[in-house]
């Protein structure tokens, strides 16, 4: 099912859709601006999880989304814990590294951000707006190791180093780019036996093809947990803490037609004005699975 499309098909499909998921890679970039380094509380040592989701550095605008992405539950899922090293798969604006990199720093563990592969200016300006915050507010993020994700690079992390990996609402972005399969073999190695692959995606309605480029951004579960497991991993256990019901899964512009995007037009046009927003926004965000996979202790 994966590759009914032929090949020269998938491949013209996959660069067009690849300069879309590059646009919305950093959906999370927010035109306001953080709260000014002398007004920010410096994160305690010791911080607990719920402390660093509380934390006074996050913006406003990324707390707003907390009940519909749940990081502490989430995280706690996951089974974050303190002196642990995490590899975070392309941040983006770092809506989670704000939560995943206090916490580290004040509970001496480590957080590696594979970032985009600064293959084009699109790609340059994402990696370089998420250098800038990290060094912008040193004493908040601690040191944060940025290395690279993308069909030509090479390891995330050393091997066999990480405690966790994330996976945060982007199986559809390398689907549409062909580097999925590439994203777990990356994540198997870059962790120590017994790790964790924590994984958040827009979920698809179950017993459909699988469209192989995820061109409404909706992924089966089934789908990518048979990825994981094609990868080595073994499913651990599943949660609802993402899920919305709401969610009919039939929009206009695909998932990005529901907040937080908000699309109103197909990527690349001008808004349109006279779209009528009202029953997106009444849905929320997506659906969502959350899945915890684990690479084999032996």
């Amino acid at each position: 099912m994966r590759r009914s499309l032929s090949i020269s098909m998938v491949s013209v499909s996959r660069r067009s859709a690849l300069a879309g998921a590059l646009a919305l890679a950093a959906c999370g970039k927010k035109a306001e601006t953080a709260p000014e380094a002398a007004a920010v509380s410096r994160p305690a040592k010791g911080m607990s999880l719920p402390q660093a989701v509380a934390g006074d550095w996050r913006l406003p605008a990324d707390k707003a989304r907390d009940p519909w992405r749940h990081p502490v539950e989430s995280l706690e899922f996951w089974g974050l814990k303190p002196g642990q090293t995490v590899v975070e798969f392309w941040p983006g604006a770092g809506w989670f590294t704000d939560i995943l990199a206090p916490y580290l720093a004040a509970n001496d563990g480590k957080l590696i951000a594979a970032d985009l592969e600064p293959t084009d200016p699109a790609a340059v300006e994402i990696v370089e707006a998420y250098r800038a915050k990290l060094k912008a507010k040193p004493k908040i993020y601690g040191e944060v190791e940025i290395t690279a994700f993308g069909a030509t690079s090479g390891p995330v992390a050393p091997a066999g180093s990480a405690d966790l990996v994330l996976f945060l609402r982007n199986l559809h972005n390398w689907m549409a780019a062909g580097i999925v399969e590439k994203a777990f073999a990356d994540a198997f190695a870059a962790l120590k036996p017994g790790g964790v692959l924590g994984i958040e995606e827009h979920r698809a309605a179950p017993g459909d093809v699988q469209d192989v480029l995820a061109a409404d951004g909706y992924v089966q579960q089934a789908y990518a947990v048979r990825l994981a497991q094609e990868a080595g991993f073994v499913l651990d256990k599943t949660s609802e803490i993402n899920a919305n019901p709401k969610d009919t899964r039939n929009h206009p512009f695909g998932v990005w037609t529901l907040p937080p995007v908000r699309l109103t037009s197909p990527r690349g046009e001008a808004p349109n004005p006279s779209f009528d927003r009202a029953p997106y926004e009444a849905i929320g965000e997506s659906d969502r699975m959350t899945l915890r996979l684990l690479k084999p202790a032996v």
